[in-house]
């Protein structure tokens, strides 16, 4: 969370209005749940959340501040393109997620 005087390099702006550093390992997590649930392997559940979680750090790389929601977009967007079925299974956890 960021503190007052503090700034951070990557700032997430959450749904309630605060702002935390981003971490990559909660987009990992999350992906790897809806592959999980969707009764991947633990290879591909591992891969998958890998392959992901590296094109969200590229998009957000350059930016200050960005919106959580928009970060959970790019990551429905991202697990869609592999599957239908997992892009249900990611949007179903964000409710038991919102630390994202």
């Amino acid at each position: 969370m960021e503190k007052e005087g503090q700034i951070c390099k990557k700032c997430i702006v959450k749904t309630k209005g605060h702002t935390e550093e981003f971490d990559e390992k909660k987009v990992y997590g999350s992906v790897y749940a809806a592959c999980a649930s969707a009764h991947y392997g633990k290879e591909e559940c591992e891969k998958t959340a890998n392959n992901v979680t590296v094109k969200i750090k590229k998009f957000v790389k350059n930016k200050k501040r960005i919106d959580s929601s928009e970060i959970r977009k790019k990551i429905e967007d991202e697990v869609k393109k592999k599957d239908e079925e997992l892009a249900f299974f990611y949007e179903q956890h964000l409710p038991n997620l919102k630390k994202l």
